[in-house]
């Protein structure tokens, strides 16, 4: 890991999505980063999101990708476009030597994915995905718990359901309902959080199949707005899922093992900035009358002096740092990435092959 020493990593955003204005306030926060361009397809629009997010006048604005990306003060680019775009423009970030911190999902498909993760092997680039959950310093106490055979046990089962209800604006008119733009929809969006809490519940053990859920919901162009899977493991082990832009928003994971049950209900976006809370039971039973439990599950709360997605960054940048330093770039976020995007993959073929099971191979 890189020192708080190190000269900050520069980064370019490409890209004034809604979710950019999240990444330029982390970028600002992490101590070992610093937003250095903002580009968009029009000058005016690129300055526009600088003003709209007070970014600093030293801050360069581009009325094109191409100009941050030939940018030779910049270390890595953060690339929140449709999803349709990302190989094109993650090829030339890569290309251009540039470390990529992209959003998910990452590609339509897994043979898109791995143009990319070949581009950025190939260059020597780190690659990261913008999954800002798993940088939490919750998910290190929970998985503590998963992994202590005494209160938890052997995993059996896990449950991830991620939902929000949107309006009919966003139906209609957000880039996530297009087939053309992020044609993935709610798998793309919710389920990818979803799938990546499964994998991460399992420790990045891949399932033997999937099968998608009766039920899935479609719009007129054929992009998915709810829908949900089965995981099942050459062991027994069961995983589900449930994603959708048409229910109340629930963002929850349940593992289950033989001795004890992990509970998370705000899992991709804590309730709180500066908190997050988890519940634990271990080897509970009812009491003698059976009016109630013995032991009672337990509530933790881990405190965070930095935001996820402000710890996100500081990560990608720590290693970024180390690559400069002469290390190479770490492979585990591309190989955690690819599990994620293969099963993804899995769940849209089981829908359009009228939920048959679809055997999972690397």
């Amino acid at each position: 890991m890189a020192t708080s020493t190190q000269t900050p990593v520069r980064f370019g955003i490409i890209g004034c999505a809604d979710i950019a204005r999240k990444l330029c306030r982390a970028i600002d926060l992490a101590p070992n980063a610093v937003l250095s361009a903002v580009a968009s397809r029009s000058l005016e629009k690129a300055a526009s999101f600088a003003r709209a997010n007070n970014c600093s006048t030293e801050v360069k604005i581009y009325g094109s990708y191409e100009g941050v990306i030939e940018d030779p003060t910049i270390d890595a680019i953060y690339l929140p476009l449709p999803t349709s775009l990302h190989v094109k423009w993650a090829l030339k970030v890569a290309q251009s030597k540039k470390h990529l911190l992209m959003e998910k999902p990452v590609a339509m498909n897994v043979q898109k994915f791995d143009e990319i993760a070949k581009a950025c092997e190939e260059n020597g680039v780190q690659f990261m995905d913008g999954t800002m959950w798993v940088h939490h310093p919750r998910n290190a106490k929970m998985r503590e718990f998963l992994d202590d055979t005494e209160l938890f046990g052997q995993l059996k089962r896990i449950h991830t359901y991620f939902s929000f209800a949107s309006g009919d604006d966003f139906l209609k008119n957000d880039i996530r309902v297009k087939p053309d733009l992020d044609g993935l929809g709610s798998l793309g969006d919710t389920g990818w959080y979803c799938i990546r809490a499964i994998l991460w519940a399992a420790d990045y053990e891949l399932p033997k199949t999937v099968t998608a859920l009766p039920g899935p919901v479609l719009n007129e162009a054929g992009v998915i707005l709810s829908c949900g899977a089965s995981l099942h493991w050459e062991d027994g082990k069961v995983a589900t899922l449930h994603c959708s832009f048409l229910e109340s928003l629930t963002m929850d994971i349940t593992a289950t093992g033989t001795k004890g049950t992990l509970h998370v209900h705000d899992f991709v976006i804590p309730f709180q900035e500066n908190e997050a809370s988890f519940s634990t039971g271990a080897k509970c039973f009812f009491n003698d009358l059976v009016t109630g439990w013995t032991p009672l599950p337990s509530e933790h709360t881990v405190i965070t002096d930095l935001p996820q997605e402000v710890r996100m960054v500081r990560e990608f940048s720590c290693l970024v740092g180390d690559i400069k330093n002469g290390a190479k770039p770490e492979s585990k976020w591309p190989i955690i990435s690819r599990k994620t995007q293969i099963i993804l993959d899995a769940v849209k073929t089981s829908i359009e092959k009228d939920l048959t099971p679809v055997t999972v191979e690397w």
